[in-house]
């Protein structure tokens, strides 16, 4: 059961036929559909994508993303399918299009988000086994898919490729406006024209980290500090006594 899904509009007197896809669910790879679909779960693959994709051919498309992502390879496919495919793409962001999901929104000729959607991206992620030898190659592998990753979010924004390596390390957060601001989206369903966006920044996870240990940090050397000074006050008390 694929979690995309094509829906045909009819034309009416006032409205031309439009197509609508709608892709929800997980992302993964061509050879792990079966244990989705063992268990009725809805997915999409690449392959099965491309093939349904192929009979709108010439037509405009507007995309519904609800995905928390998934297989950065298979969302590889379906990106390169739409960025081929011989019809205007428009995607839109229902709820959230994490990781992979995000990948795939960039492939959009024009990309408006929900005013309640959000957008993240990160550094790929894997498991490995074995010694140090493998997992130096791993990294190295990652190295490799992160740079590629980040060739579909420099196309879309425009930022540097410096900024968007930055930005996947922090594991960053963005609401519809921070989107906008930073060249993932074009607009904010529901709104006329662009929305004015002032000195907003995006969340990340790792900076809310490292505010919290510092913060944490400030709050041991009080506690320190008070601690010594009862210390003291306690040793005077004792003086006193003697």
């Amino acid at each position: 059961m694929p979690f995309w899904k094509f829906i045909v509009n009819q034309a009416t007197e006032t409205e031309p036929e439009s197509v609508e896809l709608r892709i929800e669910g997980d992302i993964v790879d061509d050879d792990e559909a079966w244990l989705y679909e063992w268990f009725g779960m809805p997915v999409t693959t690449p392959n099965a994508f491309k093939e349904e994709l192929s009979q709108y051919k010439g037509k405009d498309i507007t995309v519904w993303i609800d995905s928390y992502g998934g297989s950065v390879f298979a969302a590889a496919g379906i990106y390169n399918a739409l960025k081929e495919h011989d019809g205007r793409i428009t995607v839109k962001i229902d709820s959230k299009a994490m990781s992979a999901a995000s990948v795939i929104a960039m492939a959009g000729d024009e990309v408006l988000m929900s005013p309640m959607a959000v957008m993240m991206i990160h550094n790929p992620l894997t498991g490995a086994y074995g010694d140090m030898h493998v997992f130096r190659k791993v990294a190295d592998i990652l190295d490799t898919i992160k740079d590629s990753i980040i060739n579909a979010y420099v196309l879309k924004t425009g930022r540097s490729r410096s900024k968007i390596s930055q930005m996947m390390d922090d594991e960053t957060w963005m609401s519809a406006n921070v989107a906008v601001k930073e060249g993932f989206a074009d607009g904010i369903l529901y709104q006329d024209g662009k929305p004015e966006v002032g000195d907003v920044t995006a969340f990340s996870r790792l900076a809310i980290v490292n505010s919290a240990n510092r913060s944490m940090q400030d709050v041991m050397k009080f506690i320190s500090k008070q601690q010594q000074q009862d210390e003291k006050e306690r040793l005077l008390l004792e003086l006193d006594l003697i």
